[in-house]
């Protein structure tokens, strides 16, 4: 097993360990790999009653997935490498989503786009006051998938359409008001709470022994305005909504809208459209591997890594370059139904 991944015993807990510091344990398709097998493993191993998600030294939980190998894949092989990692990574994040036993996701740092698909589908799911969350994906031609549309489209006030196209940051106060976090715990009580779990103790009651109340939530104070002007599932009804209010937020939220892929936008606000009206997860990891499955290969996906990643001059040149070019022929190309044979499945 690749040592991107540690996998070890220790009482009645399976530990994850995320373990790509440099790249802040962003996700390879050999580290979804490995822990699906983990998984697989432990779930019928009776000496395992939990699973603990976590990552090894650094600044990060989880930044992501891999997107220099989808842009790569997208540049060179028609995304089928893309496609491949996808595919794995949508079935580790169904696997824990559906595990019979508690996964606990300790998000102490960044946790973003893939780290973000592992660790929402856990029973517990907890921030402390490092916590960095984001479905950052609108800024390089992408969406919020790996389950984000389940996820999103739930969180009430929409909140979850105002994070899916700006990418806002949350910290782990914030995390914890929009229903991403089950608890808010210190740092620096994390070793205590694994080493109680470990032992045996009831995950719920440690970890609301060891929570403490976090600082005032920043994002609570524009609950309104989210709720009003991220109330359309028209990307130009969001625009000319902060348009018209004269308040320095709004200009603010809006200069970010701007800067995003059009059409990632939109296919982010049907996202999570479609999402919320599914009964099934699975269902939507399948819409969403639809939705991934096209995007790769689109323009806007390795001209967004390129200006945000690779070049770094944050000067995407987006195609189509206007909301009104994103037409409703191309977002239904976007959600079409693959051929049979090539749709997404779960384990």
């Amino acid at each position: 097993m690749s040592d991107e991944l540690l996998t070890r015993r220790a009482g009645v807990a399976g530990y994850l360990t995320l373990n790509r510091p440099k790249a802040i344990h962003a996700l390879t398709l050999g580290m979804c790999q490995a822990m699906t097998a983990a998984l697989a493993q432990w779930r019928d191993d009776p000496e395992v009653k939990a699973v603990i998600l976590e990552h090894s030294e650094g600044r990060g939980f989880c930044s992501g997935g891999d997107i220099n190998l989808l842009r790569q894949s997208a540049l060179e092989d028609g995304g089928a490498a893309g496609r491949a990692f996808f595919f794995d990574e949508y079935r580790l994040n169904h696997q824990i989503f559906t595990y019979a036993k508690p996964v606990v996701a300790f998000m102490d740092g960044i946790t973003m786009g893939g780290g973000v698909g592992i660790s929402q589908p856990a029973k517990y799911r907890v921030a402390t006051e490092n916590t960095r969350f984001a479905m950052p994906e609108t800024g390089i031609g992408l969406f919020p998938d790996v389950g984000g549309g389940w996820y999103l489209s739930r969180l009430e006030g929409r909140v979850g359409q105002f994070l899916a196209l700006t990418g806002a940051r949350l910290d782990g106060a914030e995390c914890l008001w929009a229903g991403l976090a089950t608890h808010y715990l210190p740092a620096d009580k994390l070793a205590e709470a694994k080493a109680r779990i470990e032992a045996g103790h009831e995950i719920g009651g440690v970890l609301s022994a060891l929570a403490v109340t976090p600082p005032e939530p920043r994002m609570a104070a524009h609950a309104a305005q989210i709720r009003k002007h991220f109330a359309s599932d028209r990307l130009e009804d969001v625009l000319v909504s902060l348009e018209a209010d004269p308040d320095e937020w709004a200009a603010k939220e809006l200069a970010t809208l701007r800067a995003k892929s059009p059409q990632a936008c939109k296919v982010a606000l049907r996202q999570l459209a479609e999402s919320a009206g599914l009964t099934d997860f699975a269902a939507n990891m399948a819409m969403e591997y639809r939705i991934g499955s096209r995007v790769l290969t689109l323009p806007d996906f390795a001209e967004g890594v390129r200006a945000v990643i690779v070049d770094k001059d944050h000067a995407p040149k987006w195609n189509p370059a206007t909301p009104a070019g994103v037409t409703e022929d191309l977002l239904d190309a976007i959600f079409a139904p693959l051929p049979t044979q090539e749709e997404w499945k779960p384990l």
